[in-house]
């Protein structure tokens, strides 16, 4: 964990986040005094062969941008991953990491396991972090905070469901695993994520998961986020089966920063962390 610097002589007034996955890692770097985002990149990791260690591919981008290696006041780092599950906070024990992650994922002895506390929801995030990526980063950085994407994503789709008293479903895309959620006036009924590579890959799942909590999809409002646009085959495909469908409104996000409303679709999660 960071200890956020509060000499005021020295402050920067800089924030660092970065959102690592296997396939690459995006950051953006805030101005925490006006309150706004003054860069944002995405590094993509080509196709590389098992023998490449992940740390080496960090090492490239870090040597190739510049903000990287700047000093900052807090650094945050989002694991993005399928490795997670919500647990409320009445069923809880730190001590069984692992025995909740069980049921949804491969987990194995040697596995390090993390979670975040989400107070406001009464609930706690448990995955499995990047632990070869968290080395990674103590060598650069020193200290820093980490949590899990989930855990923002979850948070920031609950506050926006309050009284709302109608199901709502969510898809957040991600490059090659997508998440459901569905909520209800800040309820969490549903969160499950699952691996695609088709089109008929995530509509499969979408319905199996409809039919199983008795969504009508002629009734239902499906709402997509992440790496998604109208003009894509997974937009298209849903609206063949679902008859509301529609992208993730993310205007109150976008008055706080002067990007698109795609990007701000494709990095909710690290706009808000």
């Amino acid at each position: 964990m960071s200890v956020p610097n509060t000499n005021i002589t020295s402050k920067k007034y800089k924030k660092l986040v970065i959102q690592v996955s296997l396939n690459g890692l995006s950051f953006c770097c805030f101005d925490t005094l006006n309150n706004t985002i003054n860069a944002l990149s995405d590094v993509h990791f080509d196709q590389f062969s098992k023998e490449t260690k992940i740390e080496d591919l960090f090492a490239d981008a870090f040597s190739k941008h510049s903000e990287l290696k700047e000093s900052y006041d807090e650094i945050v780092v989002i694991h993005n991953n399928n490795l997670s599950t919500f647990v409320p906070t009445a069923l809880f024990d730190e001590r069984f990491l692992g025995s909740y992650l069980q049921y949804n994922t491969k987990v194995f002895k040697t596995d390090f396991f993390a979670y975040d506390q989400i107070e406001k929801y009464q609930m706690n995030a448990v995955y499995i972090p990047y632990v070869n990526i968290n080395n990674f980063f103590i060598d650069q950085f020193g200290a820093f905070e980490y949590k899990h994407a989930n855990s923002i994503l979850i948070e920031k789709l609950l506050d926006a469901s309050k009284n709302n008293d109608q199901k709502k479903m969510i898809v957040h895309f991600n490059q090659r695993h997508f998440e459901i959620i569905v909520v209800q006036n800040q309820q969490l009924l549903l969160f499950n994520s699952f691996d695609y590579q088709t089109p008929e890959d995530f509509i499969y799942y979408l319905l199996f998961t409809a039919e199983q909590l008795q969504m009508n999809p002629e009734t239902l409002n499906l709402e997509l986020l992440g790496t998604i646009a109208k003009d894509d085959a997974y937009f298209t495909i849903a609206y063949k089966y679902i008859r509301n469908v529609s992208l993730f409104n993310v205007s109150n996000l976008k008055k706080n920063n002067h990007f698109t409303t795609a990007q701000n679709q494709q990095h909710f999660i690290l706009f808000q962390s």
